[in-house]
């Protein structure tokens, strides 16, 4: 049976589709929150921009030897590349059609978030013989993913429930929930960094660990998700509510996965577990729900 499972394992995890129900599921807590039925356009672009942008970054850089590569991910990554370019053809050919269901404010932000996605991965600068992303400057490869997830995950919802008068949120909220969300997505992203520790120290990146240390990252990560917890206290009033529970629990069990991962260096670990825990959100918000 494992033999049988292993490969579409493999497929869902390292073809990014696994990530891009990660953003579905992301969008779909901010729905749940803002007390707005779920939209199916909004949850399209949401898989299909995912498997796009994370798609072609991988793409994009490729090692000269891939099957070499440390990284499994990689190796199966382009060990299937004809179908890895062919699922990315295909998102960005989805993308198109769903770009024009969405309001003109939601069109914008798309436009301005895959500018950014696009420039993270891209060489667009030279410094002498060199040439660099945006993710080579230093603080930025981490905030630029966290930015790029929590507006997309956030503030397109809102703007489409907005647009089709299915909830009414104050801008207070908006921005607590762009916090929290920006503060959880932050903390699940350091220990990738930390993984990649060495390999970025030596690229030149200025990742978080790079800068002040590996066991201070950890901590960074447990401050990061406290002041989460606080936010949601903070958001619409609502104190000591079902939400509030079902959501710091999952992010005491993020918590827990962040630090369990000083000792878990498998890829599996880090795309399964610590990415499951953004759909993990939305399975303890409905169930919470429905028991108290």
């Amino acid at each position: 049976m494992k033999k049988l499972l292993q490969p579409v394992f493999d497929f869902l995890l390292f073809s990014n589709v696994f990530m891009a129900l990660c953003a579905v599921a992301q969008g779909l807590v901010t729905f749940y929150l803002i007390g707005s039925k779920p939209l199916c356009t909004i949850s399209a672009l949401l898989f299909t921009s995912t498997v796009a942008i994370y798609n072609f970054s991988i793409l994009l850089t490729k090692p000269k030897n891939p099957e070499k590569s440390e990284n499994k991910r990689v190796r199966w990554f382009f060990a299937h590349h004809r179908l890895m370019v062919t699922v990315t053809i295909v998102a960005v050919l989805s993308l198109i059609p769903l770009f024009f269901l969405v309001s003109t404010e939601s069109r914008l932000l798309l436009i301005f978030l895959s500018v950014i996605s696009i420039a993270y991965s891209l060489p667009l600068f030279s410094l002498g013989d060199q040439k660099f992303g945006l993710r080579n400057i230093p603080g930025l490869k981490q905030f630029l993913i966290t930015l790029v997830w929590t507006m997309s995950s956030v503030l397109l919802p809102v703007l489409e429930a907005q647009d089709m008068h299915l909830t009414n949120i104050s801008l207070r909220d908006t921005t607590i929930l762009l916090a929290k969300r920006f503060l959880f997505i932050a903390a699940l992203t350091v220990p990738f960094d930390i993984r990649d520790l060495f390999e970025d120290r030596e690229s030149g990146l200025k990742t978080v660990p790079v800068v002040i240390g590996e066991k201070r990252a950890y901590l960074f990560c447990q401050v990061l998700l406290a002041g989460y917890i606080v936010l949601l206290f903070l958001y619409r009033n609502n104190g000591f509510n079902a939400d509030f529970f079902a959501l710091t629990l999952t992010a005491i069990l993020a918590g827990w996965l962040i630090f369990k991962s000083k000792w878990k260096r498998n890829e599996y670990y880090y795309f399964f577990y610590l990415d499951g825990v953004l759909i993990l959100q939305y399975v303890m918000l409905v169930v919470f729900n429905r028991i108290f």
